[in-house]
């Protein structure tokens, strides 16, 4: 024990504190209006938003959920949530990278021991960022000494490219690897029409050499945190094309969308408060619908950001397809994150929760 903390060098300055709620909000929007200016370009272009990501964690925002125990501000479920969505409003790929270094900061506070917990949680209080990868291979672990070897190829993950920390799940365990580990190499193999810019790469691992206490057990079971992220990313799409000022006289149509972004808004706000209870017991009932809640959200959210992002083109005619305009980058960016749970599986685990509560 006690080696893990040799593991990775600082190589930028150490992140701001945020001190309050009141300024995570304006610190998000103030973030949000800058990646906005220049979100279509890095999409035409592919530009993948290094120096936007650096500002995210020198802010402060990237280590709103280090826990208080920690240092840490410890905000709500809710308010985490609408700060993805707001970040996610100026640039989706951008919400992506909180919204998988979020989740994998909870997987941390449930799963990890306490020394691995006290480094990490430092470490992103100073501007560490952290993205999650899964070997589906099970012998891609062996045991090597006091810890384990890693080998293989790892499945392409979103965010990866941005961090300094990946969680790699790799049969039920989860390792905890720098990404400049010795015999880590990083592939950006990313050729989607969505999210262009979201730092996907698959982790080729040659003889990496893990400690045993960079090694957590893996979760059991589905990450309500995860689905309400999910959920809070596509809700910033939606709300990029009620704000992406084009100009359309069918005002009903735009009342329903705007309406239905805030019953969206409400449902995040649920879960959320439902997250917050469940994660004071991590098992039993209030996990459960804590779960449901969160899943829920990205069912309404996903469906919106969809529609949404279809029916401004036929609200605003033909002048909304100039390719200078990129509008088709909202659908794009909607439509290939709902392949990855589509609608009718987020129905079937609502009705499965459903008939579970009332038996």
């Amino acid at each position: 024990m006690g080696t893990v903390s040799q593991f990775h060098d600082r190589t930028r300055p150490v992140a701001q504190r945020i001190e309050s709620e009141e300024e995570a909000i304006n610190t998000a929007r103030s973030l949000a209006a800058a990646f906005q200016r220049q979100a279509s370009e890095r999409d035409i272009n592919r530009i993948l938003p290094y120096q936007e990501i650096d500002a995210l964690s020198q802010s402060g925002l990237a280590a709103l959920s280090v826990p208080a125990e920690y240092e840490g501000l410890d905000v709500t479920n809710s308010l985490l949530a609408e700060i993805v969505a707001i970040i996610a409003e100026g640039d989706p790929s951008i919400g992506e990278f909180l919204e998988v270094h979020f989740t994998v900061l909870e997987g941390l506070r449930q799963h990890a021991s306490e020394e691995l917990k006290r480094l990490l949680f430092a470490r992103v209080l100073a501007g560490d960022r952290l993205a999650a990868a899964s070997f589906p291979d099970t012998a891609a672990t062996s045991a090597n000494g006091l810890g384990h070897r890693l080998n293989g190829r790892s499945t392409s993950s979103p965010a990866v490219l941005f961090v300094d920390w990946i969680a790699i799940r790799s049969d039920q365990s989860t390792l905890y690897v720098p990404r400049d580990s010795d015999g880590l190499q990083l592939v950006d193999d990313w050729d989607g029409f969505g999210q262009r810019t979201n730092g996907t790469a698959a982790i080729v691992a040659n003889e990496v050499h893990v400690n045993a206490d960079a090694i957590a057990p893996a979760a059991e079971t589905p990450s309500a945190i995860g689905e309400l992220l999910h959920a809070a990313v596509d809700l910033g799409i939606a709300r990029a094309v009620l704000s992406s000022g084009v100009s359309t006289t069918q005002e009903s149509d735009v009342g329903k969308l705007a309406i239905s972004a805030e019953a969206a808004s409400a449902l995040l706000e649920r879960a959320g408060r439902q997250l917050d209870m469940a994660q004071i017991n991590i098992v039993g009932r209030a996990a459960e619908d804590a779960y449901f809640s969160a899943t829920a959200a990205r069912a309404v959210a996903s469906e919106l950001a969809l529609n949404a992002s279809s029916l401004v083109f036929e609200l605003a005619g033909k002048n909304t397809a100039s390719i200078g305009l990129n509008l088709d980058r909202h659908w794009r960016n909607a439509r290939i994150r709902a392949l990855g749970t589509p609608l009718d599986v987020l129905h079937r685990r609502a009705a499965t929760h459903h008939l579970r509560k009332n038996r």
